[in-house]
């Protein structure tokens, strides 16, 4: 009988894992214990399993039954492994990729960057529970920003453009964005002589659906405007 094409996981010296975590079975299309024992069987001997990438990928029990029943591969990893940090045959090692020196640096330079970008602008990356939202550049001479949260609802944002439409004002830009149940909107207003803002504030901020608003303020002082929240028992507050 003709022989059957070697698979890859019976060709390969090394066996590098670049693939992300799905936990589910295989057969139900997930990622968990890819790396079983019907792969393993087919395993070069000597071969090596690099598993750089999620430690649940790799069936431990397969795979120290393998080693243990004669066959001379290796495993490394750097993801704690209780069945076979101790097996001669593999090589566990610290999972230090984001706690180095530079990483740290890196991300607490990030992580102020972020906040600093949102403080000045209004724009929101790398948030986990809030959407991403990025804005055009504006003339801070002759605008206000004010960047307003709300409850991902039908008809919150009638209501907030509504509270601009009355005052006549003309609104330069806006954004809304939302992620799950919150809505994040940002709007540029043309700056005008005789604005009663601290009331624009409070009329904005009362809206029953609104959670909070702030003025990012530009070049021309407007007096002592930021943050305000609609509290759900103490009511408007800034």
């Amino acid at each position: 009988a003709p022989m059957m094409p070697l698979g890859p996981f019976a060709q390969a010296d090394y066996i590098s894992l670049n693939i992300p975590f799905i936990n589910k079975s295989p057969e139900e299309g997930g990622t968990k214990g890819i790396i079983g024992a019907e792969l393993l069987s087919e395993m070069k001997d000597g071969a090596c399993i690099l598993n750089f990438a999620r430690g649940e990928l790799v069936d431990s029990a397969a795979l120290k039954a393998l080693f243990d029943g004669g066959h001379n591969g290796k495993y490394v990893t750097d993801f704690p492994e209780d069945l076979l940090w101790d097996h001669d045959q593999a090589i566990v090692i610290p999972h230090l990729g984001a706690s180095t020196e530079e990483a740290e640096d890196a991300a607490a330079a990030m992580a102020a960057e972020t906040i600093m970008r949102f403080l000045t602008t209004g724009e929101i990356v790398n948030s986990v529970n809030f959407p991403t939202t990025l804005l055009e550049s504006r003339d801070t001479r002759t605008s206000v920003r004010i960047g307003i949260v709300n409850t991902n609802v039908a008809g919150s944002l009638a209501k907030i453009l509504a509270v601009f439409g009355d005052k006549d004002l003309n609104i330069l830009q806006q954004v809304n964005k939302s992620r799950g149940d919150i809505a994040y909107n940002v709007v540029d207003v043309e700056l005008q002589d005789g604005v009663d803002w601290p009331r624009i504030q409070k009329d904005l901020t009362t809206i029953p659906e609104v959670i909070s608003s702030r003025f990012i303020l530009g070049e021309t002082p407007l007096g002592g405007y930021g943050f305000a929240v609609n509290h759900p028992e103490k009511g408007y507050s800034v």
